[in-house]
């Protein structure tokens, strides 16, 4: 994180005696990242963070990826999934590398407690409304709200509100945060980043839980186990540092607009490992007296580009049966664009309204259980509009 805070109550000098009412010493735990040479928070537990009392292996269902092959893009409809039990357990994979698995869940209940000591989470919130309870306190998530997650953050995920919790899981392997050139020497957002500070939200107060024998799901390199803990880690009464969830609004993404089109990159919102997260929102169209506001056509020669769509009308989509929910996967080797049609009507137009979030990768994406599932297979054809394979499968692409 850019900048440091502190929260609830904290001893004068890190590593120094903090004594509870009782006389005994509070139970300093340091979570930092890179080793001790990077980004770091110090927490102040009431109970020993290390006192575990059992660990069993936690058999999670297996979601095979297969490969995208043969080539193709793919529209995937993922209001068509069925609901999950909860934002943890419930995650149906759509598609995954080695650097990062991208899940859809729609959740009506508590999650368990969990931490991903694999690596960050970012998670957006499509539709719905929660309570991320973590160990620094808790965040309220709404309607196009991305939340970051560090790695080994025990968190759990509680729906609000009545409405079904729509939310699209980026789970890396490794560390997510502002594109670099976008921070100074020393991590403060600039000036021409599209977003600053002011406009992160991260806990303000610590949570308070006091119970014994307490199960947490921890999803590690060898698989993924429960530990019960003989305190409750919420037991936290304060912590300060530059390590700590956060969420950051959609709509607090000021885009960058040109004379003429601007290339994604000036839609990046966060980068990973081998992965960057873009978002496309409403803005004003080229003011060149001759631009021509629709994309052209590319190829990501080094990427697999993902789009989720989660709002506004996609002008250069029309006639592909995009809508809200889908998502596309525009892979590398593969040359994509506006659909036939789009580059003439978008001639004029002064401004969107589009809403969309976008994944792009450095190794080729896999496709997972989910994305087979709810797979608009006629999707391919529909750049040379050929209706004689509107309903053709992969299976029967030679």
């Amino acid at each position: 994180m850019p900048y440091y805070r502190a929260v609830g109550q904290i001893p004068r000098k890190r590593h120094t005696q903090f004594r509870r009412p009782d006389g005994g010493l509070y139970a300093e735990e340091l979570m930092g990242v890179e080793g001790f040479s990077a980004d770091s928070a110090l927490l102040y537990h009431r109970g020993l963070p290390t006192a575990i009392v059992d660990s069993q292996i936690y058999a999670e269902p297996d979601q095979p990826v297969v490969a995208n092959h043969p080539l193709l893009p793919r529209h995937l409809k993922t209001h068509e999934l069925p609901p999950g039990a909860d934002t943890v357990t419930g995650r149906q994979l759509l598609l995954a590398n080695d650097d990062v698995r991208i899940s859809y869940a729609v959740s009506d209940r508590p999650s368990p407690l969990y931490r991903n000591a694999t690596g960050d989470e970012c998670v957006y919130v499509e539709s719905g409304s929660a309570v991320v309870e973590t160990v620094f306190g808790a965040l309220s998530a709404g309607q196009g709200d991305y939340v970051l997650l560090p790695t080994s953050t025990t968190h759990r995920w509680v729906p609000v509100g009545g409405e079904p919790l729509r939310t699209l899981v980026i789970e890396a392997r490794g560390h997510v945060g502002p594109p670099k050139r976008y921070l100074s020497a020393r991590g403060q957002l600039l000036e021409h980043a599209p977003y600053c500070e002011r406009d992160l939200r991260g806990p303000v107060s610590p949570l308070s839980a006091d119970a014994a024998d307490v199960e947490v799901l921890v999803r590690h390199r060898g698989g993924t186990t429960c530990l019960t803990y003989a305190h409750h880690p919420f037991d936290v009464v304060g912590w300060d540092g530059c390590l700590y969830p956060y969420a950051f609004n959609i709509g607090d993404f000021e885009p960058i607009t040109g004379r003429l089109h601007q290339p994604p990159p000036v839609h990046q919102t966060f980068e990973g490992p081998n992965f960057v997260v873009c978002s496309f929102v409403p803005r004003k169209f080229d003011y060149h007296p001759l631009s021509i506001p629709a994309p052209y056509n590319h190829a990501n020669v080094d990427s697999d580009e993902m789009l989720f769509y989660v709002g506004g009308d996609f002008m250069s989509r029309k006639g592909a049966g995009i809508e809200l929910g889908s998502i596309s996967l525009h892979p590398s080797g593969f040359t994509h664009g506006p659909q036939p049609g789009s580059v003439e009507a978008s001639i004029g137009k002064e401004a969107t309204d589009e809403l969309a979030v976008m994944i792009d990768t450095f190794r080729p994406l896999g496709l997972g259980p989910a994305a087979l599932a709810c797979e608009d297979t006629g999707y391919p054809w529909t750049w040379a509009r050929r209706e004689d394979r509107q309903d053709a499968g992969p299976e029967s692409i030679a």
